[in-house]
């Protein structure tokens, strides 16, 4: 497998949405923080044109993507029972038809969903990053143990504005000014 790129690019990214639905959030520590944070860089994919995809985790039992994210994702959205975003239907092959190589996944649950796409998506060739600040899990160790785990198999960790700010690349940048503000809105916040 190739090494990663060193810098992200937006007309080289996708960005993936994990099963961050409603039922399991209520378990999860950072909620707050993992809502926001995987908001925030769902605005600034929409402003730079990142193309998203998300999935939902066994919807039927556990329930849709919370509203604060759902507003910002694709409609009908491919449920999985299994763990791997790589076992929804064509998702695997819809991100391969794309030719964007690097893929940025925030959601939950790392040590879980997140981890087993992650290698997935690795195996396959692709690059993974992984915003650590939009990613969760209900306890710190799987958390923490997943991040490390896939880190030693080649994904890249990174945070959030990172991401935004590798997107844009210069304060030349067209979109600087928009992607700015919401940088500004999300560090008022918190």
């Amino acid at each position: 497998m190739n090494a990663p790129t060193k810098r992200l690019r937006a007309d080289t990214s996708v960005l993936v949405v994990i099963d961050v639905q409603d039922k399991l959030l209520v378990k999860i520590p950072t909620a707050t923080s993992l809502v926001a944070n995987a908001g925030f860089l769902l605005d600034v994919a929409a402003l730079l044109e990142v193309p998203v995809l998300a999935t939902e985790q066994y919807p039927k039992g556990l329930g849709p993507t919370t509203a604060e994210l759902a507003r910002r994702l694709p409609p009908s959205l491919p449920s999985k029972t299994t763990f791997s975003c790589c076992g929804a239907g064509t998702f695997l092959e819809e991100l391969e038809m794309m030719h964007r190589p690097n893929v940025v996944l925030v959601g939950m649950e790392t040590h879980v969903c997140v981890s087993q796409t992650a290698l997935d998506l690795l195996q396959a060739g692709l690059h993974v990053y992984l915003p650590v600040d939009a990613l969760a899990a209900r306890g710190a160790i799987d958390h923490d143990t997943a991040l490390l785990r896939l880190v030693q198999a080649g994904a890249v960790p990174t945070t959030v504005e990172a991401v935004a700010f590798e997107w844009t690349g210069d304060a030349a940048h067209a979109k600087f000014k928009a992607v700015s503000g919401l940088v500004i809105a999300r560090s008022s916040k918190g």
